[in-house]
This record gives structure tokens, sequence and C-alpha cells, in this order.
């Protein structure tokens, strides 16, 4: 008798062991685009780019280079928002721009395309589109034509 109750003893324990509590639900992550310091960010980084354009305006393109390098991780966090703003994308757009031309103004025309090419697929992909969006995608496109008359 024992060897008969011991099958359904070990399926009342599996059965048990498969009960135990859900584990917690995940919170939603809060949007960091709805919080302040985002906002603050974007207007910092577009404030750099207006800077460093100024500076390679004047010919001051090593000053433009540290300043576009330095707001790299400011660039990185904005973009680490699932949906970053319109105002987010046109500023990590115009760094793209400006740090795409000082790569083109090296001879690093290949890199330079790289990043033209991102801001390409951000302007056709961006909902809706605007006269600013297709400017800013004309932009692009020919930046890369630039690069492809340098390139072999």
């Amino acid at each position: 008798m024992l060897y008969s109750v011991r099958p359904y003893v070990i399926l009342a324990a599996a059965l048990l062991c498969g009960c135990s509590t859900a584990p917690p639900a995940d919170q939603p992550k809060a949007d960091p685009t709805t919080e302040a310091s985002y906002g603050l960010a974007v207007q910092e980084l577009a404030s750099m780019g207006r800077q460093a354009e100024e500076l390679l305006h004047n010919g001051k393109s090593d000053q433009a280079a540290a300043i576009v390098s330095n707001g790299q991780p400011l660039l990185d966090r904005l973009l680490a928002a699932p949906r970053p703003t319109l105002a987010a994308m046109e500023a990590v757009s115009d760094f793209d721009q400006l740090y795409g031309r000082l790569l083109v103004g090296n001879g690093y025309f290949g890199s330079a395309r790289l990043l033209f090419q991102k801001n390409v697929t951000r302007w056709k992909t961006w909902k809706p589109q605007t006269p600013e969006t297709a400017r800013r995608l004309k932009l692009a496109l020919d930046a890369i034509a630039e690069c492809d008359r340098h390139m072999p």
C-alpha cells in the first residue's frame, strides 16, 4: 500500500511547487522625455551645437570638435529614451551633421557618411513628415553625396 501512495505524494508535491505566487509584475518605466531633466538636456545639447557651429564658422574647428566630443554622452542620453522628442531628434541631428562636417574637413569621408546616413534614417522614418523634416532629410542626402564624390 505504501508503494501505491508514493506516486500521488510526488504528484501532489510537484503541483504544490507549481502553485507558488507569481512574480510581481514589472512596473512600467517612466517616460524619460516627460522629466524636466530631459528637456534641459535637449536645451544643453542644442546650445552646445550652436556654440560648436559658431566656432566652426570662425575657423576654430579644434574647439568645435572638443564641444562635439564632450556632447556625445548627452546625445546618447537623449537617444536612450524609447521615443525621443522632436526637439531632441533635431538637436541630435544637428550635432551629428556638425560632427560629420568636421570629419569631412579632416578627410574621414567614410565615418562622416555613416553619421549622415543616421540622419537620413532619422528623417525618412520620422512621423509626421513636415517641411522641416524634409529639409533635414535633403541636407543629410546632400552631405552623403558630397562624401561619395570624395570616396574612391
